[in-house]
């Protein structure tokens, strides 16, 4: 047995915790490891984060709307923002594995997946007094496989998976 969902949330602040508590009682239901969950759901914190600040409106000043459906997040002109993202995660046996989509600007060119023990070899940590960059790394350094990358034209993709350990009473489990 797996889990699928799908969550198409605003762009606000509010749906951060949302995204996390479905997360977390989806994990608690299905077995999973509190620290595991723990993990992944601070994981996923910081990704939705980020589509909430970096995931912004840049259309063309002058650009005048037209009669989308505002809830159709992914049938956005290419080149236009979105107030919306997506989070998407799958837990099948022995993984979770996290998305998180926006319809900003994207990542720079030079994020790639990596595993856990590439991150701990290469990865350099932003500076104690910088304004921003920790959660990225954050993530990396919950998960065991991270991919940050770009839909193109049309905004940035933080994709992250991790094995899940299971409690003994647990629903969903590898067989």
């Amino acid at each position: 047995m797996s889990i699928w969902w799908s969550l198409h949330l605003r762009r606000e602040a509010a749906s951060v915790p949302l995204a996390r508590r479905f997360l977390l009682g989806t994990m608690e239901t299905a077995g999973v490891d509190p620290e595991i969950s723990f993990d992944l759901s601070v994981a996923l914190t910081e990704a939705c984060a980020n589509a909430v600040e970096h995931g912004g409106d840049h259309r063309v000043q002058g650009e005048q709307s037209d009669d989308r459906d505002p809830w159709d997040v992914w049938d956005e002109l290419p080149g236009t923002a979105s107030g919306q993202y997506r989070v998407t995660a799958y837990l099948d046996g022995e993984k979770c594995r996290i998305e998180v989509a926006d319809s900003g600007p994207g990542f720079p060119a030079r994020r790639t997946l990596r595993t856990s023990a590439q991150q701990r070899d290469s990865l350099q940590y932003p500076s104690l007094s910088a304004e921003d960059g920790r959660g990225l790394c954050l993530i990396e350094q919950l998960s065991d496989h991270v991919h940050f990358g770009n839909r193109p034209g049309r905004g940035a993709v933080v994709s992250f998976d991790k094995v899940l350990k299971w409690r003994k009473d647990a629903l969903l489990m590898v067989s």
